[in-house]
């Protein structure tokens, strides 16, 4: 009989633990998120989230050509804009912040991939991600026209991929049909497919200024007791016309990002979302944890779990690190 072959016999140096290893991160696998309102000039911290800033349009170009230059190319836009209403105008205005902001990117980064955000909870009065009926409730038919129309604005403007993210019913489809009629048939959507009703969300609410102003979005966003129902919604929008799909929060929700993996073969992607970064860089400043091992082993399990991308705030510095790695 012959011995059985022990796994640390493959750990014996760095250079066989690497020829082995299961999975890598890449930095053409981060996708990073960007907070960008009107001004000029502005760079204004967020408390919650350590080293993220809202920037006017002027001062982010400059950020983005920076980190382009790290190798990270492909960037998601959340527009704050100068001012709000009932149904989120400035969501689909022609001029509004994410349009003016993504011709301002595409001018200066013509190859870089821009992925505009698609929901209305930046843009409305009451802070809720569609308009709302008599009641008080969030309409979905009337949300989903808003949404298609913002949708076409976003494509005109220079944005490579549409991602909405408000989870109403039907609005892929309808997306979907409003790009094409459009000539926009090549942008593809990237659908929030499994968005949950997470308290994860806390600091991104700082940051996009979007906080309920009454209720919350259970109403709409899934239940964080459902694992089944993830893989129904991710259904759904495939058939509706999604090319890719986005699993939010990651390191929470990582059984249902490997189910929804053995599901599909359209590439998702995780969002590591504002609470996730803030949690880390808070126990790092602290000395709790070490910082940059934490980082990137909580990355690789997004990547070992099954996301082809993630979306991740610390897309600039673990691009820093892999590059002085290599």
């Amino acid at each position: 009989m012959y011995p059985i072959q022990r796994p640390r016999r493959l750990r014996s140096s760095a250079t066989m633990r690497a020829l082995v290893r299961e999975t890598h991160l890449a930095i053409d696998q981060f996708i990073y998120p960007v907070f960008v309102r009107s001004g000029k000039g502005r760079r204004d911290p967020i408390g919650s989230m350590p080293g993220i800033y809202q920037w006017s349009i002027d001062a982010l170009v400059e950020h983005l050509v920076d980190v382009y230059g790290l190798g990270v190319r492909t960037f998601l836009l959340f527009g704050i804009p100068h001012q709000k209403d009932d149904v989120g105008s400035q969501a689909y205005d022609d001029h509004g912040i994410v349009q003016e902001a993504l011709r301002a990117v595409r001018e200066r980064l013509p190859e870089s991939i821009l992925i505009a955000d698609l929901c209305l909870c930046e843009y409305t009065s009451h802070g809720h991600c569609g308009v709302l009926d008599p009641k008080g409730n969030v309409a979905n038919d009337p949300t989903v026209a808003i949404l298609a129309r913002t949708a076409v604005a976003q494509a005109r403007a220079g944005a490579s991929i549409v991602a909405p993210s408000d989870m109403m019913d039907g609005r892929v489809g309808a997306i979907r049909e409003a790009l094409d009629a459009n000539g926009f048939t090549e942008i593809p959507i990237m659908s929030y497919a499994a968005k949950y009703a997470s308290g994860f969300y806390g600091p991104f609410r700082e940051a996009a200024e979007n906080t309920p102003s009454f209720g919350d979005r259970k109403t709409y966003q899934m239940d964080v007791t459902n694992r089944r129902e993830a893989v129904k919604e991710v259904r759904l929008d495939l058939a509706e016309g999604a090319d890719m799909i986005i699993v939010k929060p990651a390191l929470p929700y990582l059984d249902v990002l490997r189910e929804i993996r053995e599901e599909v073969l359209v590439p998702i992607a995780a969002y590591q979302v504002s609470g996730e970064y803030a949690m880390i860089k808070a126990a790092g400043a602290n000395g709790w944890i070490e910082e940059r091992r934490v980082v990137e082993e909580s990355l690789i399990a997004i990547r070992r779990a099954g996301a082809d991308m993630i979306i991740t705030y610390f897309a600039p510095q673990m691009a820093r690190w892999l590059v002085e790695r290599a």
